[in-house]
């Protein structure tokens, strides 16, 4: 019986006792050659471990060991920080009355209508031969703004954060096969002027709030991987962001004496050279591009019905070092604008629910979507986008 109550004082003792806060500056100090032990005891030296001790390996040779790269300090720098970032995301919009929406990873919709998806077919045994899974084609989600704005008919202001997904062949250092993405709805807003303030503010309060949370990580990244980032990011912070005309910036881009590998013209998207420029132009501050050609944005665009031009209250945030970061506009909320624009385009089956929306009662309502993964090239000034992921997913390459 003694030991059973002296068991039971030392249970009470434990669950009382405060939970040891954690120390992010412990450091760890090496006195001998990492080693393993065989059967007998005796230590063997472990050879051509691929990250040398005080050796700075550069982000392209580290990107080859996903497994161990995260015990680098630059790595573990920049992954705390993105999680201080993913966290003040979370506080900006809870403080600012945003309901939080898990949008499914497995759709039937393409918000993007760009056809770079992942379908999805069950493996192994589970094999149907003559019908789908879900009676319908299925793939990963390449947004959520379709289910947000559902969702924004019920809850006014709505954001998600979570994974998305683009078969695009492409390896350049701005794109991912898998990324995150920030998404918002807001019903009741009829203007872009709406839309960017609440863009900016989220820019500025995330990363104000990461700068205050881990000053020594930003530190160390800024002065081993981009020295000057940090008069570039609070150059843009200072600033108010600036806000041009989609027709204002291609005549900035055709008088420009830099030669471009695209041609600026009216009427074709604008390429990551010309983003950049754009940005410099303005004297490396964040900039504004509204008002885009109907041909080039998404059927759900609010049409702007501005005569011969024909363009669409949508809008594009630029950044320095990485050009588009924030891409977002109005939605059309008229019945038969959006009707017109779906039949044209073939898609009026398939949208059906989403004319339903307009047909049973709407508002105006817009959105935007941030790359969180851009987000972090920008104020980090990495250059790659698969150094700011744990696991990069590419064409030819899923490791782990």
């Amino acid at each position: 019986m003694l030991g059973v109550r002296c068991l039971l004082r030392s249970v009470r003792f434990c669950s009382s006792a405060p939970f040891p806060k954690h120390k992010p500056s412990a450091k760890l100090s090496v006195r001998d050659a990492l080693g393993t032990q065989n059967a007998s005891g005796e230590r063997i030296k472990v050879q051509n471990f691929p990250i040398k001790y005080k050796e700075r390996h550069p982000l392209e040779y580290l990107r080859q060991y996903p497994h161990f790269r995260c015990r680098t300090n630059v790595l573990g720098s920049i992954l705390r920080i993105r999680s201080e970032a993913t966290a003040a995301i979370h506080s900006f919009f809870k403080d600012s009355g945003f309901v939080h929406i898990h949008t499914p990873i497995i759709t039937s919709n393409d918000s993007e209508g760009a056809g770079e998806l992942f379908q999805l077919e069950p493996s192994g045994k589970l094999k149907l031969s003559e019908e789908n899974f879900f009676n319908v084609p299925a793939f990963l989600t390449v947004s959520g703004q379709l289910h947000l704005e559902v969702m924004s008919g019920a809850f006014t202001q709505v954001f998600a954060f979570g994974p998305t997904f683009r078969a695009e062949n492409s390896q350049s250092r701005r794109h991912l096969a898998e990324f995150y993405m920030i998404e918002a709805e807001i019903s009741f807003v009829d203007s872009l002027q709406d839309l960017m303030q609440v863009i900016e503010e989220l820019f500025k309060a995330t990363t104000m709030m990461v700068l205050s949370k881990c000053p020594e990580d930003v530190e160390l990244c800024h002065k081993f991987i981009a020295p000057g980032q940090k008069d570039r990011l609070e150059h843009m912070l200072k600033n108010n962001f600036l806000i041009i005309s989609y027709t204002e910036a291609v005549e900035i881009l055709k008088q420009a004496s830099q030669n471009f590998t695209f041609t600026p013209e009216w009427g074709a998207d604008l390429q990551t050279e010309h983003e950049k420029y754009l940005v410099k132009h303005c004297g490396n501050i964040p900039v504004f591009v509204i008002n885009y050609p109907l041909a080039l944005k998404p059927f759900y665009m609010r049409d702007n019905e501005d005569g011969p031009q024909h363009t669409v209250a949508a809008v594009d945030l630029l950044v320095p070092g990485v050009g588009e970061l924030f891409g977002g506009g109005l939605r059309e909320e008229r019945y038969h604008f959006l009707e017109e624009r779906l039949a044209r385009s073939g898609l009026t089956e398939v949208y059906q629910w989403y004319l339903d929306l307009r047909r049973f009662g709407s508002v105006p309502h817009g959105g935007f979507g941030m790359g969180f993964e851009r987000y972090l090239q920008c104020i980090l000034g990495v250059d790659n986008i698969k150094d700011v992921i744990p696991f990069p997913r590419f064409p030819h390459s899923c490791v782990l």
